[in-house]
């Protein structure tokens, strides 16, 4: 008699055969043979509504470089042209030449900042060129870090350091045209 009420229990009866189910009529009903409890809103704290309130919106990322040329610089829409001080959130014209212009006056700027900045990034033009090491012992003294890169890269060492929200900030010197896709007559 228990296989009987099992395969009623078990097997449903369709157009195409018996298929195994869970679903179907049971011989005799119990609350304890129920495998599953339904939730109702009211039941549980699981179905309660959370709401989220923002305190204080997130300040921006930050001033980003998007291009770079001979000519100067694309930061944030802004066209920049010529040598640039970039003090987010401020953009500065910059007064250097080359890399042999950069003196403890020309980054005065930079050291007076409030907060200050952790990081300088200067960028030299094309190439990577050596900054007085004047200037660098004044920065080391005044704790601030520095990364002299040619350009290119400094431009996206800019962008990576604003990104991650560190208090950073640049000088650079636009690179030269280059002359490397040009045709020498011979």
């Amino acid at each position: 008699m228990a296989a009987a009420v099992c395969s009623r229990f078990l097997l449903q009866k369709s157009s195409q055969g018996f298929l195994f189910s869970f679903r179907a009529a049971p011989a005799f009903s119990s609350p304890f043979l129920s495998r599953a409890y339904r939730l109702e809103p009211g039941d549980d704290d699981f179905y309660q509504r959370t709401s989220v309130s923002i305190m204080k919106k997130e300040a921006d990322s930050g001033i980003l470089i998007h291009s770079y040329g001979p000519a100067g610089f694309n930061v944030d829409g802004n066209r920049v042209f010529g040598p640039c001080a970039l003090l987010p959130p401020a953009i500065l014209q910059w007064n250097v030449g080359s890399h042999a212009d950069i003196t403890e006056e020309s980054i005065s700027l930079f050291h007076m900042l409030e907060p200050p900045i952790e990081i300088l990034v200067l960028g030299t033009g094309s190439k990577l060129q050596r900054i007085h090491p004047s200037v660098l012992a004044l920065l080391k003294r005044k704790g601030i870090a520095v990364e002299v890169q040619d350009t290119p890269n400094a431009c996206a060492t800019f962008n990576f350091l604003t990104s991650e929200r560190r208090l950073v900030a640049a000088g650079l010197i636009p690179p030269s045209p280059s002359t490397a896709l040009e045709l020498n007559p011979s």
